[in-house]
């Protein structure tokens, strides 16, 4: 297939972003609640599942180059870093909303750990009856993952040197460097001392035809990088748009507010949903595994000490701490998680309990 037909959906996502752009922000939500604004709905809803399909593929280049872990390590840290980016100009020009950083880092928790990890699981498990991944690598992701929930997630809700959820000053400096500390050494395990933890066990179950009708329509490094970026950042500009119209939607149906913010989570987590489902039934579990915790470890390890210090520097308040019931299903969520990962395979069991955590979580939204 020609280059130009390959990238034709980053012409179309641009497309739409400078007209939604040109639009504007008040006649968009003037049309919120027409048919044209339903339509509009339905045109963002399928550009944006279009530039998931295009992420997915360019990380899925990357990953045929560069290997495990650096394909999906690729793909997880730009969708974090923007979505780290869309909080911090919400923070810093919008209303004052103390709990988006929390709300949206739990929202990506519970989304990755049990919608898209009990999807995986279920599919690979339907087709392939067990699947193995690399016990090792699992093991350090959780390891990291676990603390980090605890001490920037819960451990707030019960500190008493800042009212609420929140921290005083000199807990925020601690969280910061302890948050983007353990963050780095992970990597650092990740990428150079122990990279083997993270690549399937007994080398790739997929197919090498399918590798090599992959390799066969890379480029380069550059080219599949900068285009996985340049294809991410109108899908964010996008997705704060169709946030306007889903909002719009739930106060004319009285809906509680935080599904508007759970849908735009879903839909920018949309390129590694769909990398790591293809992964699944393709039998490369470990893919699967390095892009549902990676994504989960790098949310809380980089918005952290990211919205600390935007916190700290513009003196807006942060609330970090959940509220009990968000707590019980955070801790829940974990428990499961280590059994999960616990044995170095997986079946369709795993996969239907990780799912059921997800819809007791989106109950909990409407509570």
């Amino acid at each position: 297939m020609p280059l130009y037909r390959r990238e034709a959906p980053l012409l179309v996502i641009v497309a739409t972003a400078v007209f939604f752009v040109l639009l504007g922000h008040d006649r968009l939500e003037g049309q919120a609640e027409t048919l044209l604004g339903a339509l509009m709905f339905v045109w963002l809803f399928a550009v944006i599942i279009l530039g998931s399909a295009s992420v997915v593929r360019h990380a899925e280049c990357l990953a045929a180059v560069l290997g495990e872990p650096y394909g999906t390590m690729i793909l997880t840290l730009s969708v974090t870093s923007i979505e780290i980016m869309t909080i911090a100009i919400v923070m810093t020009t919008g209303d004052p909303n103390p709990t988006l950083a929390r709300d949206t880092m739990f929202s990506v928790v519970m989304i990755v750990l049990n919608g898209i990890l009990g999807l995986t699981l279920l599919m690979g498990g339907i087709r392939h009856h067990e699947q193995v991944y690399n016990l090792q690598g699992a093991s350090a992701y959780l390891g990291v993952i676990i603390p980090l929930s605890i001490l920037g997630l819960v451990l707030p809700r019960f500190t008493t040197s800042a009212p609420g959820g929140q921290l005083a000053n000199r807990d925020a400096v601690y969280m910061i460097f302890m948050s983007a500390g353990l963050y780095a050494v992970f990597l650092a395990v990740q990428t150079m001392r122990h990279a083997e933890f993270f690549e399937e066990p007994g080398g790739s179950h997929a197919s090498g035809s399918d590798h090599e009708e992959l390799l066969a329509t890379v480029q380069s490094i550059p080219h599949h990088a900068a285009l996985l970026v340049l294809t991410m950042l109108p899908i964010v500009l996008l997705s704060k748009k169709m946030a306007l119209l889903v909002d719009h939607g739930v106060e004319a149906l009285g809906a509680p507010h935080a599904i508007g913010g759970f849908f735009v989570a879903t839909l920018v987590l949309a390129p590694e949903g769909l990398s790591a489902v293809r992964a699944a039934l393709a039998n490369r579990l470990q893919r699967t595994v390095n892009l549902a915790l990676g994504a989960a470890l790098s949310t809380i390890g980089m918005t952290i000490p990211a919205v600390l210090v935007v916190g700290l520097a513009t003196g807006k308040t942060v609330e970090l701490g959940l509220e009990p019931p968000q707590i019980v299903i955070l801790l829940l969520t974990l428990l499961v998680s280590v059994v999960t990962f616990g044995i170095g395979r997986t079946n369709v069991l795993q996969g239907a309990v990780h799912l059921i955590l997800f819809v007791t979580y989106v109950m909990m939204i409407f509570q």
